[in-house]
């Protein structure tokens, strides 16, 4: 059949999203339910849609699976992490980061070393998944010893892990959206830092500021006593042990795939348990597949270490499953295209613009679950207004950063959100007020649309390529 025949209308195509926002707004709201059935009865909605417009169950399957698919690597790194904090933990490894944690950092400068170390990590290695995985598991667990609320940890890690996902060229949302807009990946990079510059500094003086409520000695000297002496005793603690996320993040930045890459930190995890701990080899295998269960006694401590493992991981696995289901029919049916195009008649000047550009990539995320279809699907469906607008194409590639990258950790069925929540341990919504960066950037970057700041214009890109071609 002629596809324009079966082109779904406006207002047909918002009825899935009106759905799916009153049916998430009461399980999560009112009945305290995880979004998994929401997002599974916002498909099917979805779907019968597609039937009536004539679209066959195996183009609806096909929309599913290929939405699946584009998370599928995620998905595979989201298993390995799982299996990496396992072994990580039964190791020692985590146990030894955050006991050195605990005797080397106070709670006053603890949120701004905390942000300063995922930046680094995240820099070097491309990767917000990898930060918060591995150094981002052990701030949270040192904070929670320094009596720290763990949102506000959370989301010092989320926006220092994010920082290096946006702005490290080994990152692949960094390589993605300059692709998708028609520019080369250091001139992409060299515009984000009118946006995400001023983002950090907010973020480092907000979180000094929340810092000084936690200095002066009130942290509970006790409970850290009783941490560190439980850990000394479960473990053989050496900085020696350090050196396995050394390792992990050196193989990153050699541009070893993270696959791979977190797949040999779990394997060495488990030859620090066997080596140094002491550990079985059924022990390293039960870590892996079900997570590391502290039996101290002490159920503070006990809370603290029982993390990890390749089961643990699964229900987030499911979240993004039915997530990218839904956002797959969606595409594939063209209803977000549907929706774009309509958003798009409304820009009247570069501003609203850039703005309908921030909040697509928003609703992208919210509806798609995927920072990689929030950069694609928009990428494509406003590059040519850029173009007629004069701009340069830097300018979309920094907008699509802003917004559909840093959103992504705020959304709890999105694919990072959800990774974020089940590795950190704190639910999205609870850290979103707190991740200073991810909030940030993006009101700043429609900022700068409305008022002409840094906003490039199409002239300059012939000197850019020059300049790209002599270097």
């Amino acid at each position: 059949m002629d596809d324009n025949k079966r082109q779904i209308p406006l207002k047909v195509a918002l009825i899935p999203v009106i759905f799916l926002v009153a049916i998430l707004f009461l399980a999560i709201g009112f009945l305290k339910q995880d979004p998994h059935i929401p997002l599974i009865c916002s498909a099917a909605v979805a779907a019968m849609i597609a039937a009536f417009y004539k679209y066959s169950w195996r183009e609806t399957l096909d929309g599913m699976l290929h939405g699946i698919n584009i998370a599928m690597g995620a998905i595979l790194i989201l298993i390995v992490i799982g299996t990496l904090i396992g072994t990580w933990m039964l190791g020692g490894i985590v146990p030894t980061m955050i006991y050195y944690g605990l005797t080397i950092l106070s709670p006053g400068i603890f949120l701004i070393a905390s942000l300063l170390i995922c930046s680094i990590v995240s820099l070097g290695t491309g990767s917000s998944w990898s930060t918060a995985g591995t150094v981002g598991v052990a701030l949270i667990a040192v904070g929670k010893g320094l009596g720290i609320p763990l949102p506000i940890v959370a989301g010092a890690i989320v926006s220092g892990a994010y920082f290096g996902d946006k702005m490290s060229p080994l990152s692949d949302t960094t390589n993605l959206a300059p692709a998708v807009a028609g520019t080369d990946v250091f001139t992409h990079i060299r515009h984000m830092i009118y946006t995400t510059g001023p983002s950090y500094i907010i973020s480092l003086v907000l979180f000094s500021l929340i810092g000084l409520k936690y200095a002066g000695g009130k942290m509970d000297t006790g409970n850290i006593d009783i941490i560190l002496s439980a850990i000394k005793a479960n473990f053989y603690v050496h900085p020696v042990l350090l050196l396995a996320p050394v390792l992990v993040i050196a193989m990153v930045v050699k541009k070893i795939p993270p696959l791979p890459a977190l797949l040999g930190g779990t394997a060495l995890g488990g030859v620090v348990a066997l080596v140094f701990q002491s550990r079985t080899l059924a022990e390293v295998f039960n870590a892996a597949q079900s997570g590391y269960l502290s039996q101290t006694g002490i159920k503070m401590v006990d809370d603290l270490l029982s993390r990890g493992g390749l089961l643990n991981m699964m229900s987030t696995v499911a979240l993004i499953i039915c997530a990218l289901s839904f956002g797959g029919i969606m595409e594939k049916t063209g209803m977000l295209s549907t929706i774009a195009r309509a958003l798009l008649k409304r820009v009247k000047r570069t501003g609203s613009l850039v703005a309908i550009t921030i909040f697509s990539c928003l609703g992208m995320n919210v509806l798609a679950s995927d920072q990689y279809m929030a950069i694609v699907i928009p990428g494509r469906m406003y590059k040519k207004a850029y173009e007629q607008k004069g701009l340069h194409p830097k300018n979309l590639s920094r907008c699509l950063e802003d917004s559909a990258t840093l959103t992504s950790a705020l959304i709890p069925w999105n694919t990072c959100g959800a990774f974020m929540g089940a590795t950190l341990g704190v639910y999205p919504l609870l850290y979103l007020p707190f991740a200073f960066l991810n909030l940030l950037n993006p009101l700043i970057s429609i900022f700068y649309g409305y008022t002409g700041i840094t906003m490039a214009k199409a002239d300059n890109w012939e000197n850019d390529s020059a300049a790209k071609s002599k270097s």
